[in-house]
């Protein structure tokens, strides 16, 4: 009975150990094909996974005879382009960069306007090349405006009529038995052949009374025959005769600033300037370390309210157009830190004062850069404050705060 039982114990557990090494290998082969199925779809996923997005695009350029708003190449972030007066747009006037690395659009090129050269006024008309834009002006029997139409000769009202200067005997000649008579570019036919007379075209008149765009950047002088542009005060007359460009007096040293301030150009002049540190208040006390900054003194470590003030105060003299095109970056604030010293992990910026703050608004560009938009256009001529502070947070603890006190000079005129 013992010996029976004995053999039926080796035999189960025989079988035992044949169920175990048949469970063993069905688990390794589940274990093989889980692997091999997680391979798969790994390489499939490493194939079809796009590449890490670019950080930033390549710099661009203000295009010649253009100008270029915005500074950051960061993804998503926009540049704008304009052409200068006299000018027009080719390509893209808005590029974005792109998570790939690339930006929209086309490149901004500014292309001289020369409507004249394409001969457009029909009939002898005489073309005048204004501010991207032309105009005709016709012989006595046509009008239009490219002289297309024939009309009654009358003596238009913008004829100069009271000034000899601007009065001409027209140029006749007899041909096939009647007299045919002209004048010359610039007059206009008053009353009928032979007894008529050649009047100045008023050009400066033309342009304004038909509400077309303006001939000169700033003024139109009438001269006998053609016209002629001026500008104001503090501004030289430009190569193409229309655009005005301000004359910088401080590196001319056309300035009259004492020694102990300095001279910074505006449009049409200039401003002599002195800037002053705070004066002490309670533990909190300022040294001026340079024309334009100035830095606290050194705090008693129990006072919370001199660690809270700024530790830098900076000052910034910025020369603006009237109506400048918004948004319009001004200003930027970034923070360095020390050699061997941790810098801050995170930046907060703001408004802390100044008139007509809302005009402005400040906003992050990067992790380390705070910039300063002008977003409501500014009419001149005006002078306008701003104060932008920067906080800096090590681990979410206050670490140091720096103030920078803008001003603008907003010019009487758009150029």
């Amino acid at each position: 009975q013992s010996c029976l039982s004995r053999q039926q114990l080796l035999a189960a557990i025989r079988q035992m150990q044949q169920l175990l090494k048949w469970q063993e290998t069905r688990f390794s082969e589940g274990l093989r094909a889980v692997r091999s199925r997680l391979s798969t779809i790994h390489a499939s996923l490493a194939k079809a996974a796009p590449e890490p997005p670019a950080a930033a695009c390549p710099a661009l350029q203000a295009p010649a005879d253009g100008r270029k708003f915005g500074t950051k190449y960061l993804v998503d972030h926009e540049v704008h382009f304009a052409c200068d007066p006299g000018f027009q747009l080719l390509g893209s006037s808005t590029r974005m960069c792109q998570a790939n690395g690339s930006w929209t659009g086309q490149e901004a090129r500014c292309a001289e306007i020369r409507e004249c050269s394409s001969s457009p006024c029909q009939n002898g008309g005489t073309c005048l090349e204004g501010l991207n834009h032309f105009k005709c002006l016709c012989p006595p029997q046509w009008t239009g405006t490219t002289c297309q139409y024939q009309a009654q000769t009358a003596p238009p009202t913008w004829s100069v009529t009271d000034d000899p200067a601007f009065s001409r005997q027209p140029r006749c000649a007899q041909i096939a038995q009647t007299q045919q008579c002209s004048c010359d570019p610039g007059f206009h036919m008053s009353g009928t052949a032979p007894n008529g007379i050649c009047q100045d075209l008023n050009e400066c008149e033309v342009y304004q009374q038909q509400g077309g765009p303006r001939l000169c950047a700033h003024a139109c002088v009438n001269i006998p025959g053609s016209f002629r542009c001026s500008c104001p005060a503090g501004y030289v007359l430009l190569g193409d005769g229309k655009s005005c460009e301000d004359i910088d007096e401080c590196s001319l040293s056309q300035d009259n600033c004492t020694s102990g301030s300095t001279c910074i150009n505006t449009g049409g002049g200039f401003q002599c300037v002195t800037p002053q540190c705070p004066p002490a208040a309670g533990n909190v006390s300022y040294v001026k370390t340079s024309p334009f900054q100035c830095e606290r003194n050194p705090c008693p470590m129990e006072s919370r309210s001199c660690h809270q003030a700024p530790k830098t105060i900076s000052f910034h003299y910025l020369p603006l157009p009237s109506k400048l095109q918004t948004p319009a970056p001004l200003f930027r604030m970034a923070t360095a830190a020390a050699p061997g010293r941790p810098g801050p992990d995170s930046l907060r910026f703001g408004i802390a004062g100044g008139n007509n703050r809302g005009h402005f608004v400040v906003q992050r560009s990067d992790r380390h850069t705070g910039e300063l938009l002008l977003v409501q256009s500014l009419r001149g001529p005006r002078t306008v404050h701003v104060d932008v502070d920067m906080a800096e947070y090590l681990d979410r603890v206050f670490q140091a705060k720096h103030l920078s006190k803008i001003t603008l000079f907003v010019s009487a005129y758009e150029f």
